[in-house]
């Protein structure tokens, strides 16, 4: 009897996407992956395999672990809000590193 690695229907989100002409198929990412979103491809010399795309934490362990950043990630809708100031342009989203010192949204009344 043999088994199959065959991948899960792709969510909505696509997660996780591997270009498939910059991949070396080094599978250092599925070394990295903590939720194992990513499998090595049965394969040798072809990219690994989305396998789990609901199961992905958004973590970025796979891209940080890529050396020729072949994978690209795709952040659920609620994560990708970012703000803009008027004045300079300047983008950033609250609580990360490049957001400003204050807040300008007041807490709520009582």
């Amino acid at each position: 009897m043999e088994a199959y690695l065959v991948p899960n229907p792709i969510a909505p989100n696509q997660t996780v996407s591997v270009d498939s002409e910059k991949c070396i198929a080094c599978n250092e990412c599925t070394r990295h992956c903590r939720t194992q979103t990513l499998m090595p491809n049965p394969e040798a010399g072809n990219p690994p395999i989305v396998i789990y795309p609901d199961e992905c934490w958004f973590c970025g362990c796979c891209i940080a672990a890529c050396p020729k950043g072949a994978i690209t990630m795709r952040y659920p809708i609620n994560q990708r809000v970012f703000f803009k100031r008027r004045e300079s342009g300047e983008v950033y989203r609250i609580g990360g590193p490049d957001a400003p010192p204050q807040t300008y949204f007041k807490p709520p009344v009582g």
